[in-house]
Formats: structure tokens, sequence, C-alpha cells
């Protein structure tokens, strides 16, 4: 038995007699093992709730100072890990002083918690015992699966509690069906027309020179293509408004920490549309299971009128749909995206809900009438400071 075996065969026994008194702990302190394993058994696919990748978050995120795990064990044998979901607390997320928990997405537009599909029912129960038992009156879900394994399991759990979930806000965004045959896909979702125009794009993309369409999953690649990704994403208008990764060395250290990462287990690749060697567009991809995550995407403005974006989308669809491990990919976009939800057609509902934890709870009503009124205030403020965003670049522009 070597030193590291007998090291963490330790960990896990002290884990598992601390753990009926420890559901909501540091995501430091849960270990790797149980939660790789747990990654592994989810009944619905999020992978965003990936050790490597939510520990980088946790790290580097502005956001995640107070980011925790909300656990759930099975009740025959403590030492396995049946659900996780990553939270923090509602002043931290909301800026609201409430008795709430709020799920936390880490660099991610997916909630989903884990749940093992072997102990779908007892896993969600588990969850909201351990929200219960954290002293708090609510969890808040954001962006989560709302019609997947997952939720059922917790609408399954509340019921027998004879609780129900308030749906605050649902919409769907675009899915790729990738079981579909691509070229039938693709024709009936743009029309002759559009691919017809999009065909003179991509020759005039080639008057630069040969297009090259190119996937990284080796880490040291994967590395390399989010060099140019990074560039990219910067020379737009997320640059423009100061959102793009690079923006922040936080954001630049956790995109290359979890991507390569993640390359190394075989889960995030980089895809990249070149033109004479030259990048054009470029995206991040990430995979749990049979579904796939089209992350992230940038691509060069300047060449706008030949489509870079759509050209490279396309090509992530055909390679998609080639693959027979992958069922579907979740867009991660918003929901009535002017680009992507052309192409892939299917969708995927996406919810936020306010889960009471107790029976007629008289505090609820007042939870979700400031979670309502937070939100309106935060969609309205967002939507001028990023109008006077684009004013003041405009304005810059005509001033070179």
């Amino acid at each position: 038995m070597t030193d590291s075996f007998t090291a963490r065969l330790g960990a896990a026994r002290t884990f598992a007699a601390q753990a009926s008194a420890r559901t909501l702990i540091d995501l430091a302190e849960v270990p790797t093992g149980a939660w790789r394993d747990l990654f592994e058994r989810a009944a619905e696919p999020n992978a965003f709730y990936h050790p490597l990748w939510a520990r980088a978050a946790a790290q580097h995120s502005k956001e995640a100072g107070s980011a925790r795990a909300l656990l759930a064990f099975d009740r025959f044998d403590r030492s396995r890990l049946i659900g996780l979901m990553l939270v923090v607390p509602a002043w931290w997320a909301l800026g609201l002083p409430l008795p709430m928990l709020v799920s936390w997405h880490p660099y991610s537009r997916l909630t989903t918690p884990l749940i093992d599909r072997d102990r779908a029912e007892e896993a969600a129960a588990g969850l909201l015992d351990a929200a219960r038992e954290a002293g708090v009156r609510a969890l808040l879900l954001t962006d989560y699966s709302s019609r997947g394994a997952a939720a059922e399991a917790i609408q399954r759990a509340l019921d027998a509690r004879g609780l129900a979930a308030r749906i605050l806000r649902e919409r769907e965004r675009a899915r790729l069906d990738a079981t579909l045959d691509v070229e039938t896909m693709l024709h009936e979702a743009l029309g002759a027309k559009k691919l017809k125009e999009l065909r003179r794009q991509r020759h005039r993309l080639s008057d630069e020179g040969p297009v090259t369409f190119d996937v990284a999953t080796a880490p040291a690649d994967v590395a390399r293509a989010l060099d140019d990704f990074l560039v990219l994403e910067a020379s737009g208008w997320k640059g423009a408004r100061g959102t793009a990764l690079a923006e922040s060395a936080g954001d630049t250290a956790f995109i290359r920490e979890a991507a390569t990462a993640l390359a190394a287990e075989g889960l995030c690749s980089a895809v990249t549309l070149a033109a004479s060697g030259k990048p054009v567009a470029a995206g991040i991809v990430l995979r749990h299971g049979g579904r796939a995550y089209f992350y992230k995407i940038a691509y060069d403005e300047t060449m706008a009128k030949t489509s870079p974006g759509v050209q490279l989308t396309l090509e992530l669809t055909k390679h998609l749909c080639a693959d027979s491990t992958i069922a579907d990919a979740d867009s991660t976009a918003n929901a009535y995206h002017p680009m992507i939800d052309k192409i892939w057609r299917a969708r995927l509902p996406i919810a936020t809900a306010l889960v009471p934890l107790r029976p007629a709870d008289p505090a609820i009503g007042a939870i979700e009438f400031l979670v309502n009124a937070r939100e309106r205030t935060r969609r309205d403020a967002r939507k001028l400071f990023h109008a006077m965003q684009d004013r003041l670049h405009a304005i810059r522009e005509k001033m070179r």
C-alpha cells in the first residue's frame, strides 16, 4: 500500500466520520476522489461542476469569496457523495440580507447540481436537508436545467415534503441535437438561400488564403489555442466593454488553468478557424458524459462580412455530429441569441426557481418579492451601463 493511497484513505475516513455534521463546506475540503466519482455518476451532466473547473474558479474569481459546497451522502455509506450543489449566501450573490443560499455558477451559465443517478431522489432530499441544517429558509436555483433528471429528482423530493418550487423565470436556449444528420439539419435550419450565402462568404474568406478548422485537445495545444482566443475576444466588443477574459488577470489565469486541466482529462477542447494560418474565429468546448458545451466564441470583427463566427459554428456543428459519443450540445448562450438560435434549433429549458425548505413559511413571499425587485433593478442598470459603454466606445472611435 503506497503512502499516497494510505493518506487518501485516511482523508476519506476522516471525511466520512465528519460528514453528517458537515454538509456545507469549503470547496477545498471536499475530497477530490469523492467529487470525481459523483461527477462520473451524475444523472444529468454539468461540465462546470467538475472539481478542477470549480476550484480554479473559486481560486481566481472575484465573486467566489463565499463559495461553498452543499453536500448529500448515501445513507448506507457515509463516504459516498451522492449530491453536490455549489452555493453562495444571498448577501454575496445578490447583495440582499436574506436567509437563503444561491446556486453558484463558476464562469458558466449552468448550475444544475450533481445528482447520483442511482440515488437521485435520496440525493435531492439530502441537498434540501443540508440547506435546512445550514440554517437557511430557501434555496435560489439560478440557470439550472429545469426539465432534466436533476430537476425531476428535486421535484419528487419537494413533493414528498409538501413543498413546491416557485419558478421566477424560465427561458429556452439553443441546443444541438447531435444525433441528427448534419446536412439535413442545417438545410432545414438555415434554408438553401442562407447556406448559399454562407458558402459565398466562405469562398471570400479563402481569398486570404486556405481556410482550416482545427480542434485542439492536448493540453499544450489547448494552451496555444487559448492565446489566439484571448486575443480575438479582447479585440472585439467584449474588449471594448471590458468584459473579455484577457481584461482581468484573474480571469485569464482561471481559463488557462481550468481549460488545460480539463483537456488533460479529455473534457475540454479549443476550436479555431484560420485563413492562411491567421485565426479569424475561436471557441472553447467542454464536455461531460454525452453532452458538449459551447462555452465561448470570439472572432475577428474586422472580417465580419465573411461571418467568421458563423463559419466556426458550422464547422463545430459538423464536428460534434460526427462524434458518436456526443448526443447533444448546450450552446450556453442567452435565450433568443441572434446567431446560434438559427443554427441549433433544439432547445434546453433553463430556469431560476425559489425553493422553500419549510412548509407554509411566511418568509418566502417576502424573499420572492425582494429577489424579483432586485432582478428588475439589476436588469435595468445593466442595460443603461452597456448603452453608456457603447456610446463612449463610439465617441472614441470617431476621435481616432
